[in-house]
């Protein structure tokens, strides 16, 4: 039998035509510059946080306490002075181009703080209080969510950030620091007598009422905020209605207990909260 011709070993280098190569060493180089970009851009927002956290030392930043519980979010307003300060729920106002300072808290499991315009996820853990810090630049309404699973109603946990000029938030300030102002109508004095003699003052709070409960909601202005339930529903006499008629519709599981009220007490009550900016 005869003996074959010794061949020689083919390389890889051989196996590949130029153009292959081509592409290889050109899609190395977009992975190196897109890698490069990404650590470029990485840099330059840790700057710019860093940058924020010293901007909130040792000026007159606005100071919030924000509280997540199942599945809202409570808003305590800091002041120097204690009254300075105001509480509101599942809506937050900032000035633009000036740094805020956040205090985050979780009343029972563990939440995530996210406004996704403004800034990154922050965890709210019981027992330990976290921080956040904002520097709003563009003026606009921002929603934020709950970004940790935090039980049946997590997807319906928004937030809601308004950024506005100084002075249009100053004005909502000195608003929201005042008390409730007594109903005049006949059918809105009627909805404050209901509410006062109902199960709402045991949770809720309304500034210049007897009603002092902090489970639920501040209510003070309530009819001034964009959306009720926690962002589930906007703000409209009709959702105000249909939530303290039936709670559990909306949102299953959350944990407002049902008021039984007849239509008469239903409306009045509604014409009370409806008139409470």
């Amino acid at each position: 039998m005869p003996l074959m011709p010794h061949a020689t070993p083919i390389t890889l280098e051989d196996a590949a035509s130029p153009a292959m190569n081509r592409s290889f060493y050109s899609w190395a180089a977009l992975v190196a510059v897109g890698l490069l970009g990404l650590a470029a851009v990485s840099f330059m927002a840790d700057r710019n946080l860093a940058r924020l956290g010293v901007l909130g030392v040792g000026t007159d930043h606005l100071e919030l306490e924000v509280s997540g519980q199942q599945w809202w979010w409570a808003i305590q307003y800091l002041g120097a002075d204690p009254s300075e300060g105001f509480r509101t729920a599942n809506e937050i106002h900032l000035p633009v181009n000036e740094p805020v300072h956040l205090r985050l808290r979780a009343l029972d499991v563990i939440h995530s703080f996210w406004i996704p315009n403004l800034n990154g996820k922050k965890d709210l853990i019981p027992g330990r209080e976290t921080d956040i810090e904002l520097l709003p630049t563009r003026v606009g309404v921002y929603r934020g969510q709950c970004a940790e699973f935090c039980g049946a109603q997590h997807a319906h946990m928004a937030i809601y950030a308004v950024v506005e000029p100084r002075a249009a938030f100053e004005r909502w300030r000195a608003q929201q620091q005042r008390a409730a102002f007594a109903p005049s109508d006949p059918l809105a004095q009627e909805g404050h007598r209901v509410f006062m003699k109902s199960a709402c003052p045991l949770c809720h709070a309304i500034l210049g009422t007897e009603a002092a409960g902090m489970s639920g909601p501040d209510l003070t202005h309530l009819a001034s905020r964009r959306s009720i339930a926690g962002g589930t529903l906007a703000y409209s006499r009709a959702n105000l209605t249909a939530w303290i008629a039936n709670p559990q519709g909306p949102k299953p599981g959350n944990h407002m207990p049902q008021v039984n009220l007849n239509g008469d007490e239903l409306q009045a009550l509604v014409a009370y909260l409806d008139g409470l900016k």
